[in-house]
């Protein structure tokens, strides 16, 4: 579905992704792994269309997405869910979710998906009048997810989704990811820094360094793997 080749992606003088090649098939979910400040996020803000790479190609279902903007490549189907949620916080919950259709024309299509909405995340229901900055954090990042999934995306994008959230939240939000997975067959992409929990999830996954990617395996052969162990399981 997602093929990275060999991306350079800079911040002015300075190299993020140095080669950076990713496959991803449909149905998966692939997580990728690192320390701080090892060029995750770039990797996500690359496919995105934010920080578009200086070289190097990205494949969305066999064509090219690297020159395309933002909204076109939403409108392919290809949602993120940036890191620190950045939902609209003087909207409303049903707002922030409306902008997550705003290229869509269903309406019923759109009432359904709001509908599995509420039933995924029922406290958003309930909240649904509610200005979205004053939900609590772990509220926010079910609203961040929704907003992307409002726009029925084939690959959903995922930055660091159990970031500052109480462990209970973060159980709850990596079961709805694995759900969604299932349930919708919707292709993810996780960015995390939580490597336990983004390999028990994950079908397969790469560890990033320095902005390389220095290891691939399947999820089960990376938390078995020593050096992973000790370099970001803490074992």
């Amino acid at each position: 579905m997602l093929e990275l080749k060999n991306l350079q992606t800079f911040y002015g003088n300075i190299q993020a992704l140095k080669d950076v090649s990713i496959e991803i098939s449909e149905c998966e979910i692939i997580t990728l792994i690192g320390a701080n400040g090892a060029g995750k996020t770039t990797t996500l803000m690359s496919v995105c269309g934010i920080v578009p790479p200086r070289s190097g190609d990205i494949l969305f279902m066999g064509k090219p997405i690297h020159d395309l903007s933002p909204n076109q490549i939403v409108a392919l189907g290809i949602s993120q869910v940036p890191e620190g949620r950045r939902i609209f916080p003087y909207l409303t919950v049903m707002e922030n979710l409306d902008m997550g259709a705003f290229l869509r024309t269903d309406k019923d299509g759109i009432k359904q998906d709001m509908e599995y909405i509420f039933e995924l995340f029922p406290i958003l229901a309930e909240r649904r009048h509610q200005a979205g900055g004053t939900l609590s954090g772990g509220e926010q990042q079910m609203l961040a997810i929704s907003r992307a999934l409002m726009a029925r995306p084939m690959l959903l994008l995922m930055d660091e989704p159990s970031l500052g959230l109480a462990p209970l939240i973060v159980k709850q939000i990596f079961e709805i990811i694995r759900k969604v997975n299932t349930e919708n067959n919707t292709t993810i992409f996780l960015v995390e820094q939580n490597a336990n929990l983004a390999l028990k999830v994950a079908h397969r996954g790469y560890v990033m360094e320095t902005g390389r990617i220095t290891l691939t395996d399947s999820a089960e052969n990376l938390l078995a793997d020593e050096n992973v162990k000790k370099a970001y399981l803490g074992l």
